[in-house]
């Protein structure tokens, strides 16, 4: 083989790999605009939920505690630096588990973590994250529901969840949460560049039969939706 056929090969290798990322980052542009409406299941909307971004990761934040559901009793207080029990909400994440732990910001991203999120070659895991106060802003949108759509939420979150023989969630032991308020656990699925956290976070809208997009890898994907 001839330098000037391997040359060629690799032109074509290149030329296809650049026209896939091409695809997807219109894909991802253009579908995020196609909406899927919130649905009215009649109810009473008294139940206050939030969506949030770092800039990175999206979370779905809820009660700590209601007469649906109790939170610190699956994600311990105990478990948290602070070991504060005062908080009044909490923000859960799914996402690729090196993303996670070594990504906090894009400035920390190494080509590694994202090579092998992006072809399904890591695990994942679940972010939470407990808050004494939420506020709404660019970041933060608060979502009123009900309690019917409150309890599809906390099953399809709490599905993600890996769990023990004792059906517990499991802790992962690291010391690279982001500050005294949060916790890594492991998670079921595994992350990709079609499925990102912040798709798992517009499906989880879905099942809770809020506004969202179609499909989206992104957090503007969301967002847009709630201007």
């Amino acid at each position: 083989m001839t330098v000037k056929i391997v040359l060629l090969y690799l032109l074509k290798v290149l030329g296809i790999i650049l026209g896939i990322v091409i695809i997807y980052v219109l894909l991802g542009l253009l579908i995020p605009f196609i909406p899927v409406s919130a649905k009215d299941d009649g109810e009473k909307k008294d139940i206050s939920i939030y969506i949030y971004t770092n800039g990175v990761h999206t979370d779905i934040v809820m009660p700590v505690k209601n007469n649906l559901q109790d939170w610190s009793l699956k994600i311990p207080f105990a478990n948290l630096k602070s070991k504060k029990t005062d908080y009044n909400y909490i923000g859960i994440g799914w996402g690729d588990k090196g993303f996670y732990l070594d990504t906090p910001t894009w400035a920390d991203l190494k080509f590694s973590t994202a090579v092998k999120a992006a072809f399904w070659l890591s695990d994942s895991a679940m972010h939470c994250t407990y808050y004494t106060t939420m506020k709404e802003g660019d970041d933060c949108k608060m979502i009123m529901i009900s309690r019917s759509q409150y309890e599809k939420l906390v099953r399809f979150v709490e599905d993600k969840f890996d769990r023990n023989q004792n059906g517990n969630f499991i802790l992962i032991p690291t010391n690279a949460v982001y500050g005294d308020n949060d916790a890594f656990y492991d998670a079921k699925g595994t992350y990709s560049f079609l499925y990102t956290c912040n798709t798992w976070t517009n499906d989880a809208l879905k099942v809770a039969g809020q506004k969202a997009a179609l499909w989206t890898p992104s957090d503007f994907g969301i967002f847009q939706h709630y201007k």
